[in-house]
């Protein structure tokens, strides 16, 4: 018969607790390894998941943004990416925008939204334009004087874009009301866009160099479904009234246009009688 050999008595280096530990912490890391490899993360929340981070990371000091380069496999680049200030400005406006166009919004005649632009105020109201007219109804002016009190609280840039329905223009159709022809729906749209950037300044007494105005023509629907009917039209016949958050209007001595310079060029829209 075998003499049976005594196990040496094992010496304890750890707490016995850190087995346990161990094992937990092997399977929370299993755990979301799993989630990140079958969840589908698009580029919105990637944006907000990053401008959340706090400074004690190590990423991220004084709410700046990562230096700059690639982002492997997101197919993005950090300089795209909100810092964590301009992340809580987003959302303080957004939440501004909605209770300012609240009746609005409840009227289903302001959308508000934001995206890598920024944050976006679509005036959709089927009242707000005419087909095939740029002239501002009283409900449009009556909306863009409150997004111009909002915008005059904003050190942003801001952009209105204009937008029509697909529907053919047709100038002679409307020769018994005052208003120009106009070429197609680019230049509809444009003007759409240049009366309501013009209406809000006046409104509010904005600074024009904050502004641009710009025309997308018929090529940017936000009613995709039903394009024929006129419930669809109405609502692509519309202006979206971005406020951008890649650059405030407070310019640092070392950015270009620093102080926006007063200066203008001759021969151009921008002078008046006089400036030259």
């Amino acid at each position: 018969m075998a003499k049976k050999v005594k196990c040496p008595e094992c010496v304890q280096k750890v707490a016995e607790y850190m087995l346990t530990y161990g094992d937990m912490v092997t399977l929370l890391l299993c755990f979301f390894i799993m989630l990140y490899t079958t969840g589908k993360t698009d580029a919105r929340e990637m944006h907000i998941i990053l401008s959340a981070f706090k400074s004690t990371t190590g990423l991220f000091t004084g709410g700046q943004t990562l230096s700059k380069g690639s982002l492997e496999e997101m197919g993005m680049t950090i300089e795209s990416l909100p810092s964590q200030t301009q992340g809580r400005n987003l959302s303080k406006s957004n939440k501004d925008a909605t209770e300012v166009f609240k009746p609005e919004i409840q009227a289903g005649k302001v959308r508000v939204s934001e995206d890598e632009r920024g944050l976006i105020i679509s005036l959709v109201g089927a009242d707000y334009f005419y087909p095939g007219s740029a002239i501002l109804t009283p409900a449009i002016k009556e909306t863009l004087a409150k997004a111009a009190g909002l915008i005059k609280t904003l050190d942003r840039f801001v952009r209105v874009e204009g937008h029509s329905d697909m529907d053919a223009i047709t100038p002679s159709g409307f020769s018994n009301r005052e208003e120009r022809e106009y070429i197609n729906n680019w230049d509809l749209a444009g003007a759409r866009s240049i009366n309501s950037t013009v209406f809000m300044i006046n409104a509010k007494e904005l600074d024009p160099s904050k502004f641009q105005a710009v025309s997308f023509g018929s090529y940017r629907p936000l009613a995709l479904e039903n394009l024929g009917t006129p419930e669809a039209k109405a609502f692509n016949r519309r202006i979206d009234i971005v406020i951008l958050t890649e650059k405030s209007t407070k310019r640092k001595t070392y950015e270009p246009s620093f102080g926006l310079p007063e200066a203008r060029f001759p021969q151009t829209e921008s002078t008046t009688e006089g400036d030259e």
